[in-house]
């Protein structure tokens, strides 16, 4: 993730020690961090959404975990460690014992988050996420209006996706809002960001297309369709900023947007600078991103590098706990796992062998980490390819651009 909220305004942030080594109980290097978990605990969903991941509609799928081997995995988790923990689906709030699985999870001292289309989130369910104390709820929102319900499949989606940032809010659960960036909504942002304001949601999450799933038939968007998308937000940041407004804006699935925001903070003689330089110095983007400071369980108990990386499967929590997965002790994982780790810790030199394409030879891979590697594994068919969804131009990522402005700068 990049917080722009963090990284433009100087303003800390929530999660500040997980993403870029300040404040309390931050690790030594990003290399040491545990996981954070996204567990989809159900395939079945209520809606049909176009850019869906995971593919899933209202159907039951046989092979997903018994309540006993989903209490065995909040236990083994707890005991790992992991700095977070968030639900997801399909709908997760469909699972019949999702409420169960929260209060066994927050018990275990878990964070937690829950990542829902917003649309089942009753007073009553609000209410029960409250008392467990849920870090937040993200609630998917694609568009306003018939936007959303077009790219969601079913008419009255947006209504009842607002009722549910609203059941939140009457309870006082904290809430965040989750949008996909795809040529079908970017022209959307300026009233999504309005929306946000107006409904006060303290936290907003902007992803990138991934094209797995359902996603995998759509188009990224292109350069200029970017750009124009992450200024918007920059600018929405800074004038939140100077009104006094504190809110979370992140970008998920593109740590190119820090090499641009790198790029623009340079020319513009940007005051926090230096300190952005830093704090995406220490994170190295997608380096240690997938694999590495995220995981991913699906609804079979699959351990996957990200929830969008379905084909490499690292093993089964089913047999094998997570945690050891993780650490490389059970076979295929280790293999796998040290293949996609070693990006983050090439040297400059070894990093010129191993990688191909625009990113092997950018100015901004200690920072950026090659952009978002699986969508790079899509496009390639391997680990060490570029991130097709790069949208910075050849001169921006040159190193002697970089040199130049330095020179300018000094």
């Amino acid at each position: 993730m990049i917080n722009l909220t963090r990284l433009w305004t100087g303003q800390a942030q929530p999660a500040d020690h997980l993403r870029y080594g300040h404040g309390h109980q931050a690790p030594g290097a990003a290399r040491e961090r545990k996981p954070i978990v996204v567990w989809n605990i159900t395939r079945t969903c209520n809606l049909r959404c176009v850019h869906c991941y995971s593919d899933s509609m209202a159907a039951r799928y046989p092979g997903e975990l018994e309540w006993e081997q989903m209490q065995s995995v909040v236990a083994d988790l707890a005991a790992y460690k992991i700095p977070s923990l968030l639900l997801s689906g399909g709908e997760p709030t469909i699972h019949p014992r999702f409420l169960d699985l929260v209060n066994l999870a927050s018990d275990a001292g878990l964070k937690l988050t829950i990542s829902t289309n917003g649309t089942l989130i009753t007073p009553e369910k609000a209410a029960a996420l409250k008392a467990a104390q849920v870090a937040y709820v993200g609630i998917s929102l694609d568009g306003i209006g018939a936007v959303h319900d077009e790219f969601r499949g079913k008419k009255g989606a947006f209504e009842a996706a607002v009722r549910g940032f609203r059941n939140c809010h009457d309870v006082g659960q904290k809430t965040g809002l989750r949008l996909t960036l795809t040529r079908h909504n970017v022209q959307n942002i300026d009233a999504i960001l309005d929306f946000i304001e107006q409904e006060e949601i303290q936290r907003v999450c902007f992803y990138h297309l991934v094209p797995a799933g359902r996603g995998g038939k759509m188009q990224l968007l292109d350069a200029v369709e970017s750009r124009r998308a992450i200024d918007t937000l920059i600018a929405k940041v800074e004038d939140w900023n100077q009104r006094g407004q504190t809110r979370e804006v992140l970008t998920v699935t593109q740590p190119a947007d820090g090499a641009y925001l790198l790029v623009r903070m340079r020319r513009e003689n940007h005051p926090h600078l230096a300190q952005a330089e830093q704090l995406l110095g220490w994170n190295g983007g997608g380096a240690n991103s997938s694999g590495r400071g995220i995981a991913n369980i699906d609804t079979q108990g699959n351990v996957h590098p990200d929830q969008f990386w379905q084909d490499v499967i690292l093993g089964n929590v089913k047999k094998t706990p997570f945690s050891s997965i993780w650490d490389g002790q059970y076979e295929p994982s280790s293999a796998v796992l040290e293949e996609i780790r070693s990006l983050g810790a090439l040297s400059s030199a070894e990093r010129k062998v191993r990688m191909h394409g625009r990113c092997g030879g950018c100015r901004w891979f200690d920072r950026c980490g090659g952009g978002f590697r699986t969508r790079a594994a899509f496009a390639n068919v391997d680990y060490f390819g570029s991130d097709p969804g790069c949208y910075l131009s050849d001169e921006e990522i040159a190193p002697q651009l970089t040199e130049a402005l330095s020179s300018e700068k000094g």
